[in-house]
């Protein structure tokens, strides 16, 4: 390419692990570098720019300077990348919706009068377009490198839409739920290579339900192996809290 396109990688309301996931990329870093021209990367380097094409936003909005922000990155950016599950579902940040604000703000902070413009958490496709997606928590490092090439070849990035229980069946794992956990892998969007039950932990679907989960069908399942609802419901509310899915 004779012009590098300039990506710019912006951080929100989050913890930043799906920025470090991107630079622990040692391998893939410099043919990615050679391709593009990061200019925005707080975790990587203090070059700012206003100049970019692509943008990939990590976390969720909770703040109204938040709000000016990300419309100012959208109006530049002719493609925005939502990053990771705060920014693609609002995360484990949205837990605190349903409660009083300043019961969120005295229990981390201890006290009311600090951060006054937050609000309820919202996904960032609730305030602004959002192109695509690289959902999880934290992102697959190597979906981000997909992501980015299938962008430069001007082709839509796919998602998988099969389950992670696809990915654990490949492997091969045990399944959890026959043993009686309660695990959501059978509704959950597969790219994560099922990290979490190779390594014994239940899936808590933080990279999103697919659309045409069986989710009545599962409920039961799990319901026959003595998990309540509240119990199912609040494990799929950890990162799905404002998809409003219903068990």
């Amino acid at each position: 390419m004779s012009v590098r396109p300039k990506i710019g990688v912006f951080s929100f309301s989050s913890c930043e692990g799906c920025q470090l996931q991107i630079l622990n990329l040692e391998r893939e870093i410099p043919a990615i570098a050679g391709l593009v021209e990061l200019v925005n990367f707080r975790e990587a380097m203090n070059k700012i720019s206003d100049d970019y094409a692509i943008a990939f936003v990590e976390g969720s909005i909770t703040r109204e300077k938040e709000v000016a922000e990300v419309e100012a990155i959208r109006k530049q950016a002719k493609i925005l990348v939502s990053l990771g599950a705060c920014a693609h579902l609002g995360g484990v940040n949205s837990l605190k919706n349903p409660k009083p604000k300043e019961e969120w703000l005295k229990t981390v902070y201890k006290t009311t009068d600090v951060f006054t413009d937050t609000f309820e958490t919202k996904r960032v496709s609730d305030v602004v377009k959002v192109d695509y997606d690289i959902p999880g928590c934290p992102i697959d490092k190597f979906e981000f490198v997909r992501t980015v090439f299938a962008l430069l070849a001007g082709v839509a990035p796919r998602l998988p839409d099969k389950p992670v229980c696809a990915e654990c069946r490949v492997k091969p794992n045990p399944c959890l739920v026959e043993d009686n956990e309660l695990c959501l892998g059978s509704i959950t969007r597969a790219g994560c290579g099922a990290i979490c039950p190779t390594y014994g932990e239940e899936c808590v679907a933080c990279r999103g339900v697919l659309k045409d989960a069986n989710i009545k069908g599962l409920t039961k399942i799990l319901n026959d192996r003595g998990h309540s609802k509240t119990a199912i419901n609040g494990k799929l509310e950890l990162f799905n809290l404002l998809a409003k899915i219903e068990v």
